[in-house]
């Protein structure tokens, strides 16, 4: 198998056991019976199980999906779309669920875990989205179309609905009562009833 072929195997596979297990309960023996090669060919592509999580943890936040959202948020900024913005914001969180919610087990093993290496990415990852998301906001708010509540707080508020829904229907198998449009809608127009300018 070609080397970009094998490691994609191998990143999958360690995406696959850590989300099941988190870092400190996946072995490096595991996660290479799962992809059907021995340790040695594991450690011929990454020199330490920490260069393989890292690995992991980047290749899902740089995935082309990713850039898409990312362009689609820019445009509804650069068109100062805030409902655009928020249901793409809460869109895209349910998706990360339903879609493949291996990452967001890492994720949530990481927390549990307290592995300060998955948490650092994560915050490294985050932060530079945040604060162009509150920036935008203090923009709006500063043009008198949002009122002035923290943007932190709007931006969790949002977030927060859309997680707590996705978590519940995807992880925690709650009934689903609309579609995750709907939801989407929903959880914007919660939102935008409460911040938009009176």
């Amino acid at each position: 198998m070609p080397a970009p072929h094998r490691r994609a195997q191998l990143l999958d596979a360690a995406l696959n056991l850590f989300s099941e297990k988190g870092f400190d309960g996946a072995t490096t023996k595991e996660i290479a019976a799962a992809a059907g090669v021995t340790e040695a060919v594991i450690f011929r592509h990454f020199p330490t199980k920490q260069a393989l999580y890292q690995a992991v943890l980047e290749s899902e936040f740089n995935c082309p999906d990713f850039q898409k959202w990312l362009a689609e948020a820019q445009a509804s900024m650069d068109r100062s779309d805030d409902r655009g913005l928020f249901r793409a914001i809460a869109a895209a969180i349910i998706e990360s669920y339903r879609g493949d919610p291996r990452m967001e087990r890492v994720m949530l093993f990481a927390a549990l875990e307290g592995n300060g290496q998955a948490l650092e990415h994560y915050r490294n990852f985050c932060l530079p989205l945040y604060e162009v998301l509150r920036d935008y906001i203090d923009r709006r708010q500063r043009e008198g179309a949002l009122a002035g509540y923290a943007p932190g707080a709007i931006l969790s508020a949002i977030a927060g609905m859309a997680q707590r829904y996705a978590m519940f229907t995807q992880m925690f198998g709650f009934r689903q009562e609309y579609s995750d449009q709907e939801a989407a809608d929903l959880f914007t127009h919660i939102l935008m009833n409460g911040i938009q300018a009176r």
